[in-house]
């Protein structure tokens, strides 16, 4: 039996460090926010829907989205933004589903769903169990500011715009606290993994 993990966390909450963490074990990691990118290269329906909704003007020169000008056409307009998340968020879906069921075919201990969204897009039933990644708000700030080298206020403002990764924690069957060392976070992983009898 394969057991489907989801992975999530907040915004530098060290999400990333831990997913990595899961390769180093060799548990397959799927990307939610690759995925999202694959499926909108030209070619792919996704990408078709995209420059039949809004046009060529959100293209490079070489036809490969622009991610930039679609980003402006989007977060200017919530009608827009819906039409988005309508187009690429089935495709990223039905490509999740299709890799986690070759590796659950494949009989891997273990597969990750590594989604950013994953309670906001009520995402749980994709998976068995759920594995957040938490920092306290003042680590977090810290993380965010070091790694965009962006201004508190801007910081402030994307970590606002989640879902609290504390209220994460409290709906997750298991939780890293990412406070500590990598080290401490990588034992954490193995001890909650040797709960579910991966390792």
């Amino acid at each position: 039996m394969t057991l489907v993990i989801g992975l999530t966390g907040s915004i530098a909450s060290g999400k990333s460090t831990v997913s990595k963490m899961f390769s180093e074990l060799n548990i397959p990691v799927i990307d939610a926010d690759q995925i999202s990118r694959d499926v909108v290269e030209p070619g792919e329906p996704a990408y078709k829907q995209i420059v039949n909704v809004f046009g060529r003007k959100v293209l490079h020169e070489d036809g490969t989205l622009n991610r930039k000008k679609l980003g402006k056409v989007i977060f200017a307009n919530e009608d827009h933004r819906k039409q988005l998340n309508e187009i690429v968020h089935p495709e990223v879906r039905k490509e999740m589903v299709l890799q986690r069921d070759g590796y659950k075919d494949g009989a891997a201990p273990a597969v990750v769903l590594d989604i950013p969204l994953l309670f906001e897009s009520q995402l749980m039933d994709y998976v068995e169990r759920t594995l957040v990644v938490y920092v306290d708000e003042g680590t977090q700030l810290e993380r965010l500011m070091e790694r965009d080298q962006s201004e508190r206020v801007d910081a402030l403002e994307r970590i606002k715009s989640q879902m609290p990764v504390s209220k994460k924690a409290e709906l997750a069957d298991a939780v890293i606290d990412n406070n500590g060392t990598v080290e401490e976070s990588f034992q954490q992983l193995k001890d909650i993994l040797h709960r579910w009898n991966i390792v």
